[in-house]
């Protein structure tokens, strides 16, 4: 579990304690407690009962965040494509698939587990900082316990979109049946705490929603189907229609903390770029004319679900990736322009596998393959998206 908390100094006779700064994020499985200026016959004389409770007292401190949380939030469901999918598509016969090496590779047990980056997702972090757990899992995967189901999953899957045509492109699961897949999961919580604990479970959840970039990139970008009905405007408002009717079904099912991530800047994706550039290799900058697009976009959905009046929140992924690409060295990304992975500038799902040629260090990237971001950049994201999501959990 990832917690920030003010730097703490804590003084029991002459021993100072200092606790990691809020700037580095950690582990309370591996709080560094610095012993300074200290002398040795101080520590004998502490009791095994002093440091006790000296060590519970900091396990309180830097866990109270969370736990403040978690009794704001029963559970966690999500919804949408590859930058919220945990695995989902492992258990479906498609080929946007990540449950193969190098994905994965900086998680804890170095596995690949089906998410497209190669650790942890932004919602992840977002069920850490909850204190529900530490990874979210796929609903399809037939393992779960029931505690598992009982915290949240995701029913996202990569490939998906808005758009009906999107999830046929890669045989992956629409967004109307992820709901579905969803109210089969109140039937199974219904069967394991009753009807009325179920409703009220589902009240007091959080609901994050994360869709829309394949629905450009994928679809209208690439194939001219939409484009011979849609303009850029046009086609942007039919996606906003389906949004709306998405979180309408969500709210009608009980949803009511529900937050809905933007686009990101689509013009600085490394395969937008590559397929766009007029020079690969030499001229790797943004594209304006893509990123405009979901600049509109988001302003509209913005627009949109503040005209819903209800608990809905508003997630800027565009200004926090526009800031890491821009401001690189200030937040300790060197690459920006192309993936780990490979060439970095056009493989993805079965394209980034375990013959591609990876980076060291992943965490100096912004994007691990040619579409989807590390988990240092995920991690950035959800630290950004904070204030929104607390609000939203309080409100």
């Amino acid at each position: 579990m990832y917690v920030n908390v003010p730097n703490l100094y804590f003084n029991v006779q002459a021993l100072r304690v200092l606790i990691i700064p809020r700037s580095i994020f950690f582990s309370p499985r591996s709080v560094a407690i610095i012993f300074m200026e200290t002398p040795y016959s101080y520590y004998s004389l502490l009791s095994h009962a002093h440091l006790f409770v000296i060590i519970f007292l900091l396990c309180y401190v830097v866990t109270i965040e969370a736990s403040s949380n978690n009794k704001q939030i029963s559970a966690m469901y999500v919804f949408g494509d590859s930058t919220v999918d945990p695995g989902n598509n492992n258990y479906i016969d498609t080929a946007f698939r990540s449950d193969f090496p190098p994905y994965g590779r900086d998680l804890v047990n170095h596995l690949p587990t089906g998410r497209f980056t190669n650790g942890k997702l932004g919602t992840d972090f977002l069920a850490s900082y909850t204190g529900l757990k530490e990874l979210l899992p796929p609903y399809l995967d037939p393992n779960l316990s029931d505690n598992e189901l009982l915290t949240g999953v995701s029913f996202a899957s990569a490939g998906s979109g808005f758009d009906p045509i999107t999830p046929t492109l890669g045989n992956v699961i629409p967004i109307p049946e992820q709901l579905e897949y969803f109210k089969e999961y109140k039937k199974r919580l219904e069967g394991m705490v009753g009807k009325e604990r179920t409703e009220e479970h589902v009240n007091k959840a959080l609901f994050f929603i994360s869709a829309g970039t394949n629905d450009y990139v994928i679809n209208y970008f690439s194939l001219p189907l939409r484009r011979k009905s849609y303009t850029t405007l046009t086609y942007g408002h039919f996606l906003l229609q389906h949004v709306k009717e998405f979180v309408q079904n969500l709210w009608r099912e009980g949803a009511r903390k529900i937050a809905v991530a933007g686009l990101p800047p689509m013009g600085c994706l490394p395969i937008v770029i590559t397929f766009s550039s007029d020079n690969v290799f030499h001229e790797r900058g943004c594209l304006d004319k893509y990123s405009a697009v979901a600049r509109d976009y988001n302003m509209r959905l913005q627009h949109e679900l503040l005209l819903m009046q209800q608990n809905f929140s508003y997630i800027d992924i565009y200004g926090p990736m526009a800031n890491m690409i821009q401001s690189r060295q200030n937040l300790g990304f060197d690459e920006v322009d192309r993936g780990c992975c490979g060439s970095g500038y056009m493989e993805a799902t079965f394209l980034c596998n375990g013959i591609s040629k990876v980076c060291s260090d992943a965490s100096k990237y912004v994007f691990f393959d040619s579409i989807h971001p590390t988990e240092k950049a995920y991690y950035d994201l959800f630290m950004a998206a904070r204030p929104h999501i607390d609000a939203l959990i309080n409100g």
